[in-house]
Order: structure tokens, then C-alpha cells, then sequence
């Protein structure tokens, strides 16, 4: 159950105090395998079957540390820009919480595999924002617990709660930045181009498919707020676990007007996580935050250290492929289009399906044209991603080599698409079943267009006059005949021919 909380506009807030922000973003690792055990991490299974002694804490169980889980750490780390460790250990995070069997969570504090690296994000204007990391450092997942009798879901009035663990001892990366300062007004939006520029490279590393809708990637937002021309930082929020972009944005938002209702009112912040509602767009309390000495950290004694080799790490640099920002540089040159319109692109999330499609033979415009257009207009209609369309970027393909063949024109190629769309087959398969190819046909075309000319007199003096532009409506005439199967340039010319008109 939301409260309401008092805010003042955004600009007033943004008038009186600079936004000081930290993001912590967790990422599941897509391992076969859990971070310090053999139990899998394929997703749908029965709660509880998933697990071991290891991952449940039982006596006598000792982890051993994933290889792969490593080894994908240490991709994120460099496509960061991180230094990487030459030694770093595994450290105990203690607390009572029931989502960790172990009352222990196996992580990493004061030496973690990465640090001190940076992301440079670009905004929806196209000015670049560097971020700086603080760190990326190795650490499991914990349990989800699932709260029952209560209105939020939540464990406030909750009658009793319900524990899976297969999700516990999941690989998970948790990369920090360094304080965000100097966005000013744009920290939101700076928030939210940071996460998808990072889950752009997580994606691109292969490491994780970083869905965030999934709990694959999860973001905290930290926020104070300081005095203009102060130099100390506020007391900080922590809202947690927020699992889309646009929360993102809107978790920020609100806390930089609720913190500067709280300030100017002459009240303080409370140091405290917060939980954010995607219904209303505002946070509420959850509990006061800890320090980290709360945790009683110290290194993990099951646990060998780990030690990367420099050969092994220069190995991991070389095969990394190419990073987002590079790739959209390349293709925006490659295009010939602004931008503009490359972020447009981002923000429809069409980017992948667009550079598919040139892989299976299409032309950049045609396909750019397709996924932008028809396809951004149906994902829309139909409350879907573009990724989520029951049509492949290869299908996308070959509609666009049918239309380049003059096998279909543009309207023929929609219901095409249409088709696909609905299931009806492949493009081939849903041209033979509708009935939808253009009519190539010089006798059947020929015999159409005299028919217009002889049902259109006054139209067709006009154009033998020398108003070709007048030709259109014959065209139009020629097309409505033929349902909209005829090749419109060819039908120009032959109405041209027929009335004995150069098209100058």
C-alpha cells in the first residue's frame, strides 16, 4: 500500500540542490551451473529442486568457485575499462534474512575482481556522459521469497511467507559506480541511459541475456541531494531492485523532488532502502539502510583466492567483440543516417532486428524501413517489443528481396508482413494462400489500363494535353482494378504509351 508523499515540482528542486547519484546494478550470469555448486540455473523448474548441501548452507558442504563465472567477471571488467585483479578474494556478508539459507551471503568487499573503470553513455540528444566504476565484484544470488495474505505482496501484513532457494547461489556481478555528480537536471536520464548502455554491453558480451523484466539485471538507485555550491554530500536513499529503464528514470525523478520537499521543509533524510511502485511512479520506506560494518565481512576461509593470470586476462581482451558505442559509430557511418535517427532506432529497441536483417540480404534502408515502420507500428499496437513479433529478421528479409524483385509492391509486401504476423506461414507461404503477387503480367496489365483510359475520358485528354501529373488518377483506377497488384511505375508508362505522352 503506497502513501502520499510530499514532493516539490522538479525544477524548484533542481533550482536549490544538485543530484548526487550512485547506481548498483546486479546482473545473473547465464552459467550452466551455480556460482559455487553443480545445481543448475535453468529457469521454470519446481521450487526447491535446484538445490544441494552446498547451496544450502548444510554442515560439512565446501563451495568451489565457477570457472565460467570468472571468466565472465572479468569480460565485464575490461569492457568496462576496469583494471583487473591479480589477487582478490571471496568474503563472508553476514545477515538474518531467510532468502540465504547460509544467514551468509559468499560476495566480494574490499577486494573485488574489477575497479576503478568507466562507461561512457550517450543521451537522447547525443551528448556523451561518462560514468566512472568504482567496482565489479563477484557474488551469488539470494532465495525469493514469496509473501502470502497481504495487499502489496510484500512481507508487511503478510500472513506467512514461502521460500524457493534454486535461485539462491545463483553467479551474480554487481557493478558500482563511482558518485554521479555534474548531470544536474538530466541525472534521471543519465540514470537511464547508463543501464541500457550497460545492459547493451552485457548482452553483447554474452554473458547474460540481461532481462530486467526477468530479474536477470536489477538496478538500486542511490540519490542525495546537496545545497548549490555545497561540497559535502547529502544523506542518501537507496531504492531497490528496480527492473525496467523507464523506472529507472522515474524512481530518480521522484526522489530528487521528494528529498528536496524533505530538505526544505527543514526536515533530514533518513538513510534507508526504499521500494519502488511502478503503478504510481513514487517510492516507499523499507527498512533503515545498513553499513557495511553491519555486515561483519571477512574473507571466506572455504574459499582459495583468485588469482587471473596477466596471459589469461590479455587472452579474455582480445576476443571480447565489438562494444556497443563502437558498433553504433560503425553503423552510423555505414548508414549514412544522423544521430537522430540512430536514436531513434535505440529507443524502439530495433537495432539487433534491423542489423539481422541486413545479415540475411537485405539493404540497410529497406530494412530500416520495415522494422521502424510497419513492424514498430504493429509491436505497438499490440503491447509487444519488436523482438517479441512472431516474425524473424530473415522473413523480414525475404519480404524486402520479394519487393526489390517486383515480385510485391509496398502495399502487397504490409499484408505480407500482416500474414507472417498472424501466423498464416512464411512470406512465400502467405503470397501463394492470399493470392498477393504482383501483376507482371504485359497482356492482363495492358488490358486494365485501356480500360481506364476508355472509362476516363476527360482524364485522358487532360494528360494527352501535357497535365501528366494527371495520370494518377488512371493510375489509381488501373490499381483499384487489379486489388492493388499492379506495378504502379509500369502502369505510368503504359498509360503514357498509350496516349502517346513523354514523361518529361
Amino acid at each position: 500500500m503506497t502513501t502520499t508523499t510530499d514532493l516539490v515540482s522538479y525544477e524548484d528542486a533542481l533550482a536549490s540542490y544538485d543530484p548526487v547519484m550512485g547506481l548498483e546494478v546486479h546482473v545473473e550470469l547465464g552459467t550452466a551451473t551455480k556460482m559455487f555448486c553443480g545445481c543448475s540455473t535453468a529457469l521454470g523448474a519446481d521450487p526447491n529442486t535446484q538445490t544441494c548441501p552446498t547451496c544450502l548452507g548444510l554442515p560439512g558442504a565446501l563451495p568451489v568457485v565457477n570457472a565460467t563465472g570468472v571468466e565472465s567477471a572479468i569480460k565485464i571488467g575490461l569492457a568496462l575499462n576496469c583494471e583487473i585483479a591479480e589477487w582478490c578474494r571471496f568474503a563472508r556478508k553476514n545477515y538474518f534474512y531467510p532468502d540465504m539459507p547460509k544467514n551468509f551471503q559468499t560476495s566480494q568487499y574490499d577486494e573485488p575482481i574489477a575497479f576503478n573503470g568507466y562507461l561512457d553513455v550517450q543521451l537522447e540528444d547525443g551528448e556523451t556522459f561518462r560514468v566512472e566504476i568504482e567496482r565489479a565484484h563477484m557474488e551469488e544470488d539470494t532465495g525469493k521469497s514469496t509473501h502470502v495474505g497481504g495487499a502489496t505482496g510484500r512481507i508487511h501484513g503478510a500472513s506467512h511467507s514461502l521460500l524457493d532457494y534454486n535461485r539462491a547461489g545463483i553467479p551474480l556481478i554487481e557493478i558500482v559506480t563511482k558518485p554521479i555528480t555534474g548531470a544536474g537536471e538530466r541525472a534521471p536520464e543519465v540514470a537511464k541511459a547508463y543501464v541500457r548502455e550497460l545492459r547493451e554491453l552485457i548482452r553483447a558480451l554474452g554473458v547474460s541475456e540481461a532481462r530486467m523484466e526477468m530479474g536477470q539485471m536489477r538496478c538500486d538507485v542511490n540519490l542525495s541531494l546537496m545545497p548549490k555550491g555545497a561540497d559535502k554530500f547529502g544523506t542518501r536513499s537507496e531504492t531497490k531492485n528496480v527492473n525496467s529503464l523507464r523506472s529507472v528514470e522515474r524512481a530518480a525523478r521522484f526522489e530528487i523532488q521528494r528529498h528536496a520537499a524533505v530538505l526544505s521543509s527543514g526536515g533530514t533524510i533518513v538513510q534507508e532502502t526504499r521500494h519502488f511502485h511502478e503503478d504510481t511512479g513514487s517510492t516507499t520506506s523499507g527498512r533503515v539502510k545498513e553499513e557495511a560494518e553491519d555486515y561483519r565481512y571477512f574473507p571466506e576461509p572455504d574459499l582459495v583466492p583468485v588469482a587471473p593470470s596477466r596471459e589469461w586476462v590479455e587472452e579474455i581482451r582480445a576476443a571480447l567483440p565489438e562494444l556497443p558505442l563502437a558498433r553504433r559509430t560503425r553503423l552510423l557511418a555505414e548508414w549514412g543516417i544522423s544521430g537522430t535517427d540512430m536514436q531513434a532506432i535505440l529507443n524502439a529497441g530495433a537495432l539487433d532486428a534491423i542489423v539481422a536483417t541486413i545479415d540475411a540480404g537485405a539493404d540497410a534502408a529497406s530494412a530500416r524501413k520495415w522494422w521502424m515502420g510497419e513492424l514498430a507500428r504493429s509491436a505497438n499496437e499490440s503491447g509487444k517489443a519488436l523482438d517479441e513479433l512472431a516474425i524473424t529478421p530473415a522473413q523480414v528479409a525475404r519480404v524486402t528481396e520479394l519487393v526489390a524483385k517486383g515480385d510485391l509492391n509496398d502495399k502487397l509486401a504490409r499484408q505480407v508482413i500482416e500474414g507472417v504476423l498472424a501466423g498464416e506461414g512464411t512470406p512465400d507461404e502467405v503470397v501463394d494462400k492470399r493470392g498477393l503477387k504482383v501483376v507482371s503480367d504485359e497482356g492482363a496489365l495492358t488490358t486494365a489500363v485501356e480500360e481506364a483510359i476508355a472509362g476516363n475520358p476527360a482524364i485522358a485528354d487532360k494528360i494527352r494535353g501535357g497535365k501528366v501529373a494527371a495520370a494518377g488518377a488512371l493510375v489509381g483506377a488501373v490499381m483499384k482494378a487489379t486489388r492493388g497488384q499492379a506495378d504502379a511505375a509500369r502502369v505510368k508508362e503504359l498509360i503514357l504509351e498509350k496516349l502517346g505522352v513523354t514523361d518529361a
